[in-house]
């Protein structure tokens, strides 16, 4: 459960990033707040070792628990491109994150990742 709360304090985060125009790292926390769900579903399931940041390789791995949780791996797939290229300088070619990460961009990354946190909260019955 402390991965769930943490998953819900960061989505809160991310507003308040979203809010203050910071809108790439409103979708790097966004694929944190995806990662960090996925994770608590697992270790709810009773896995005792969830390594990697993949949100796709997540959704699997989640699916191998609840079928329908595979629904999900295609679609929040993109958030995975929100993992490193939104916090480094050379992570994108010739600009950086804080002038190429724009609201609508954002606004898409948190999107998704509610559609992620909601399922996990639904699953795991909170």
């Amino acid at each position: 459960m402390r991965w769930l709360e943490q998953a819900q304090a960061d989505r809160e985060g991310a507003r308040l990033l979203f809010e203050g125009k910071s809108y790439h790292l409103a979708c790097f926390v966004a694929q944190q707040v995806a990662e960090k769900a996925l994770k608590a579903f697992l270790y709810a399931q009773g896995e005792e070792l969830v390594v990697g940041h993949s949100v796709e390789a997540l959704c699997r791995w989640a699916a191998e628990f609840d079928a329908d949780l595979e629904t999900l791996r295609e679609a929040a797939a993109p958030l995975d491109g929100y993992y490193i290229p939104t916090r480094y300088p050379n992570g994108l070619p010739d600009s950086i994150p804080a002038r190429v990460y724009t609201r609508a961009v954002a606004e898409e990354a948190l999107r998704l990742t509610d559609l992620v946190l909601h399922r996990v909260q639904e699953k795991m019955g909170v």
